[in-house]
């Protein structure tokens, strides 16, 4: 099941409950059999555990209670909870937990149901909750998957996005990232490609094999570039430009939106982990910012592929 967890029991003493402590920690977990609920929250607040499993074979007002205390604190809410019931129909808008185990237990059953409420828990706190993308855990192991392999790691933001932000307020930027992001999402999945995640802000990745990245960059500019003219009036969209205060409060010229990518090519010597790719990542983005329009800088020092491609 992988890594041991600090599994949390509260039973009024049931038997089945107490097989499951010792099969629990048969498999390396590390078990705490509560019988109070009142004590639950305490041990909680002072120690919070990977999971939480309760005996609901008969529920009663106070451990109802706790269920739905534990569903309430933002902070604790997403601690997992596993319920034991006889199998019976049960009310879970009164009872919000995560899943549930029918006694008596299969208890093959019961540890892959554990497995996949940790496993879905890591994808709720690492999705970008804006984008829906995944964010920085899984675009790291992404990475490290395809170091060595004929792929490329391509980072993707968008030119002058903060004053865009500042002058039509955060709204308004939060749809041009949605926009980008699904943009983005729906090209990497139309040419097969790997991965795509949403770092955080204007900041994305996406992982495509080499012979996919021009026509995937290609299309994610051209989209996004038509997407976001609608954004502009067509005398902002003539001069490339809207006027707008910077902070100092004086009128200056903001460039329209448009996006930067940068490509590191995962087979390429000296790419060997993941920080390296990101640090070549970032000297390419500065090559493209320098365009004046979306484009993608592709990593040169072993490949023939031109250093910068516009595509307006």
């Amino acid at each position: 099941m992988g890594n041991a967890l600090r599994i949390t029991l509260v039973t009024r003493g049931s038997g089945d409950m107490e097989l499951l402590s010792i099969r629990l920690q048969s498999k390396g977990h590390q078990v705490v059999v509560l019988s109070r609920p009142s004590v639950v929250l305490g041990l909680v607040y002072s120690d919070p555990p990977d999971i939480i499993m309760l005996d609901l074979l008969k529920p009663d007002d106070e451990l109802l209670g706790l269920v739905r205390s534990l569903r309430d604190d933002c902070y604790f809410s997403t601690i997992p909870l596993i319920g034991l019931t006889d199998g019976t129909d049960t009310d879970w808008t009164g009872c919000p937990v995560d899943d549930f185990i029918a006694a008596p237990i299969n208890y093959q059953e019961l540890f892959s149901r554990i497995h996949l409420s940790m496993e879905r828990i890591q994808r709720v706190f690492d999705n970008n909750p804006l984008t829906r993308l995944p964010g920085n855990t899984s675009i790291q192991r992404a990475i490290e998957k395809v170091i060595g392999q004929p792929m490329a790691v391509c980072y993707v933001d968008i030119n002058h996005f903060k004053p865009y932000n500042d002058v039509f307020g955060f709204s308004h930027g939060d749809e041009v990232l949605r926009m980008l992001g699904r943009v983005m999402a729906n090209a990497v999945k139309e040419s097969g490609g790997r991965f795509a995640g949403h770092i955080g802000g204007d900041d994305f990745v996406f992982i495509v094999a080499k012979e996919q990245v021009e026509p995937v960059c290609t299309t994610i500019i051209d989209h996004f570039d038509r997407v976001v003219s609608d954004l502009f009036d067509e005398q902002q969209k003539h001069n490339g430009y809207y006027s707008a205060k910077n902070r100092a409060g004086h009128l200056e010229q903001v460039p329209l939106l448009g996006i930067s990518i940068a490509v590191v090519y995962t087979d390429r010597p000296g790419i060997i982990h993941y920080g390296k790719v990101a640090e070549v990542a970032a000297e390419l983005k500065k090559k493209a910012k320098k365009a004046g329009k979306s484009c993608f800088v592709c990593d040169q020092r072993r490949y023939a592929t031109p250093p910068l491609h516009a595509v307006r």
